[in-house]
């Protein structure tokens, strides 16, 4: 019956941590899926507030929470800042100039910045600006032009770079190097981005060199790419295929036996950490982090050293002038959710009443706005509206067997690298 249920659903769709001050560790931020939109190309009007209707984000409130979300930043004054791609709503090239400006203080300020692209910021070629009724083509960007832009956010001073993607290797310091890996698909975009992504043959045969020099040197290396190389929920690579890499299993095996420890994704939207055991029995965490343009607007606070890596997660629940801030964008996401959901349900062409329709909807809900926080627990509600869909499915919901979340813990964990 788990099992089962399981399949339906899964065919749909702060705390206030402090670094602590230790010498010897490295202090790392992590932020992804901005989708940043520069306010020049959204002038209010009808074509505006229709990409807002649609998309369930308001341009003005996504500032503000990056805004929020930097000025904590420069007070923490990590020694890094990790960005895992879809920099910019569809790859305009202002967008990145403005994202770019958002950052220089931060960067002025200390914080060395490495990024990664995302499916949204290369050769986009639906890429769009919205001024009062118009929606008109907007600039996007090359590979080369990327690169360009963000000089100063990885790819000047990598120790290397990969020659058939935007792929780099940066030193942290001598004992600890960061692969940032492009996954991108963005040379075969024709109408519009490609959601799903894949490594390179050339470019895992570069990462599996460095893995073998670090080896043999003693260094440590995690790493960062945008789309997830781990399962994050049961069945992700059957339902949600675009949100991993493809060939997931053999490039996880491939990098954990290799020596990779952990790998920094976005992609998903969610808040969720999970791990993968190789066959050789060698471990590779994939360290998922939250959208910054949805609830639940979330980003990772770590500190590293040689033995171990301990992060913590922060939530931006508030904003100058919308206090109420997360829970405005959870009911965006539930109404949001809701509508996929019962549209793919009913696509399926299933028999089932009205009553069974909308308790599984309703359960598909509740999982979805609790895996993007990450540490879901089934509460009352949830078990309430498992076990109505149970009942009506002629069956019975155990409680205590139902899980929602593969191991670890998603929001505060320390992850052994020795």
């Amino acid at each position: 019956m788990k099992t089962l249920l399981l399949i339906f659903l899964l065919s749909v769709v702060s705390s206030g941590y402090a670094f602590p001050d230790v010498p010897g560790k490295v202090k790392i931020a992590l932020i992804t899926d901005i989708h940043f939109l520069d306010a020049k190309l959204a002038g209010e009007g009808e074509a505006l507030a229709a990409y807002e209707q649609v998309t369930g984000r308001n341009v003005t409130d996504l500032h503000a929470v990056l805004d929020v979300v930097l000025d904590d930043l420069k007070r923490d004054v990590p020694d890094l800042l990790l960005i895992t791609g879809d920099i910019t709503n569809h790859g305009e090239k202002q967008s990145h100039l403005g994202f770019i400006e958002k950052l220089r203080p931060l960067q002025n300020g200390g914080t060395r910045i490495l990024v990664i692209p995302g499916n949204h910021d290369i050769n986009i070629p639906d890429a769009k600006a919205y001024q009062g009724d118009k929606v008109t083509p907007a600039e996007t960007v090359s590979k080369e032009k990327f690169a360009e832009l963000y000089d100063s956010f990885g790819y000047s001073d990598a120790m290397k770079r990969d020659g058939a993607s935007l792929s780099y290797l940066a030193e942290i310091n001598d004992s600890i190097w960061l692969l940032c890996m492009d996954t991108n698909r963005y040379e075969e975009h024709t109408t519009t981005s490609i959601t799903s992504g894949r490594i390179l043959p050339e470019t895992m045969v570069w990462a599996l060199d460095i893995l073998r020099e670090a080896k043999e040197k003693g260094i440590t290396v995690l790493g960062m790419m945008h789309h997830g190389l781990v399962e994050h929920l049961p069945y992700q690579a059957a339902f949600f295929p675009q949100y991993l890499v493809d060939e997931w299993e053999k490039n996880a095996d491939l990098l954990a036996d290799a020596g990779l420890k952990v790998m920094f994704t976005g992609h998903f939207h969610a808040n969720d950490i999970t791990l993968r055991t190789s066959s050789a029995g060698n471990v590779i965490y994939d360290v998922e982090t939250a959208s910054l343009a949805q609830y639940p607007f979330a980003y990772r606070l770590m500190t590293l050293n040689d033995t171990g890596l301990s992060i913590d997660t922060r939530f931006v629940g508030s904003i100058p002038g919308s206090p109420d801030l997360a829970t405005v964008y959870r009911d965006k996401l539930n109404g949001m959710t809701r509508r996929v959901a019962e549209r793919r349900l009913t696509s399926l062409g299933i028999p089932m009443s009205q009553e069974t329709l909308s308790a599984l909807t309703d359960v598909i809900v509740l999982m979805n706005l609790m895996h993007v926080k990450g540490d879901e627990k089934p509460d009352a509600e949830m078990m309430e509206s498992i076990r109505l869909f149970a009942a009506l499915m002629g069956g019975e919901a155990d409680p205590e067997s139902f899980s929602l979340d593969f191991p670890p813990e998603d929001n505060r964990i320390v992850i052994p690298l020795r």
